[in-house]
């Protein structure tokens, strides 16, 4: 009961300070708020590490193969970063789709770390998304983290002892082992999220897998297989996607056209960049922009 009451509270918090559509920044940088007031048509993006919280309506996510539906009774741990597709499947009006997101910082996790004493194992590599039961030992500070937004003075003070106390709580929980594991120097994990970092700072540049590879102290093969049971992709597929989210980016922002925005992410050539973007994206680089730009002008009316 005490968990069912925390998240009423919570979901009236978040209804409250996320009178429209879209993402909610917040006084305190780590965290943000989403509101749908309706369902709609897959979207893709690409998760940072951090700590997700459903409070009303649901999500389902797509990663690789592998789907994830994100519902109240559960919290979404990212702790690499991926690219999903990702949609909104219950919101209305009356009952609008709400979520918290809280960015991780893996180097505070790193500091913490020494003084957890008590840690569920994980196997190698495991999964850079998952879904975990919520408690009450979670829920909790996120529950007074966001009462205190509307108190910026205690916000500044007490803030950083919350965010202690809920770095822990996830390392002492399901997901701590992942973590970890990512946090953790020498793992393999830790390894494949230094692939993944160089891969998000080069992505414009050819890829050569024996070179990644030795960048990371690793052999090609135990970074194909560790990195593609972190990310469901390989690191090839990886380094595509974050392409085409960029051009993506680019287009809708109308910073350049079509073949610039594929000269920019890497690509020689245009068609097959506007054949990749539409097999990955549903329509052509064009089309889709400019649904992209009459769905943001709806929602802002």
């Amino acid at each position: 009961m005490r968990v069912e009451q925390g998240r009423q509270e919570l979901t009236a918090l978040i209804e409250r300070l996320t009178p429209s559509e879209g993402v909610q920044s917040t006084a305190w940088p780590a965290l943000n708020f989403f509101r749908a007031d309706s369902t709609g048509a897959p979207t893709c993006a690409l998760y940072e590490p951090g700590l997700g919280l459903a409070l009303q309506g649901a999500k389902e996510i797509l990663l690789g193969q592998q789907t994830f539906v994100h519902e109240p009774a559960s919290y979404l741990v990212t702790s690499v970063d991926v690219p999903v597709s990702s949609q909104v499947k219950h919101a209305s009006p009356e009952e609008p789709c709400l979520c918290l997101n809280y960015r991780l910082d893996v180097q505070r996790i790193r500091e913490l770390l020494p003084e957890v004493s008590s840690m569920r194992p994980m196997p190698a590599s495991s999964p850079g998304l998952s879904l975990s039961p919520l408690d009450g030992g979670l829920l909790d500070p996120l529950l007074r983290l966001v009462r205190l937004l509307d108190t910026p003075d205690d916000l500044a003070v007490l803030g950083p002892l919350i965010e202690r106390e809920l770095l822990y709580r996830l390392l002492t929980g399901e997901q701590g082992g992942r973590l970890a594991q990512i946090a953790t120097s020498g793992s393999q994990s830790h390894q494949v999220s230094r692939a993944i970092e160089w891969l998000r700072r080069h992505y414009q540049e050819p890829l050569r897998i024996d070179e990644l590879a030795g960048r990371v102290n690793m052999s090609s093969s135990s970074l194909h297989h560790h990195f593609r049971a972190i990310t469901a992709m390989s690191p090839l597929q990886y380094q595509k996607q974050l392409r085409l989210h960029e051009a993506r980016r680019l287009l809708v922002a109308g910073q350049c056209d079509v073949a610039t925005a594929a000269h920019r992410v890497g690509y020689e050539s245009p068609s097959q960049f506007s054949r990749e973007y539409s097999r990955h994206f549903g329509a052509p680089p064009l089309r889709d922009v400019t649904r992209l730009r009459q769905a943001d002008t709806e929602s802002a009316a």
